[in-house]
């Protein structure tokens, strides 16, 4: 008898395993179908976005590209006008340089001279 109601609790845990294991596989395959849902909408979403970044993104660029040849173009410009600048700077000081190493050498052959005179008498 004792054989026997071993048998009965045996078959009776077996068939509960049998259960839980079928509602927990159940449960599994639910929420699994719910995550491939999901992943799904997000695979879509994700390629809408990227639709709406090819199509917004290549406007934006053309139009940074040309903003960047423009700022670049006044740059040059700007460079050649500092470069024009630094030249007829540089022209003007070498001419002053010039007149001004002539009126110092003139002054001081004058200072020459006159002491030279006075210095004779």
């Amino acid at each position: 008898m004792d054989l026997l109601l071993s048998q009965i609790a045996l078959n009776q845990g077996l068939a509960f395993l049998a259960w839980v294991t079928g509602i927990v596989i159940i449960v599994i395959a639910v929420y699994l179908v719910k995550l491939l849902q999901d992943v799904r909408v997000l695979t879509q979403n994700l390629n809408e976005t990227s639709l709406i970044l090819n199509k917004e993104l290549k406007p934006t660029l053309n139009e940074l590209n040309e903003t960047l040849h423009s700022i670049n173009s006044i740059v040059k410009n700007t460079d050649q006008g500092v470069d024009n600048f630094k030249t007829a700077l540089e022209k003007t000081l070498g001419k002053t340089k010039i007149l001004s190493e002539s009126i110092f050498g003139g002054l001081i052959k004058g200072f020459t001279t006159v002491f030279n005179l006075f210095a004779k008498k």
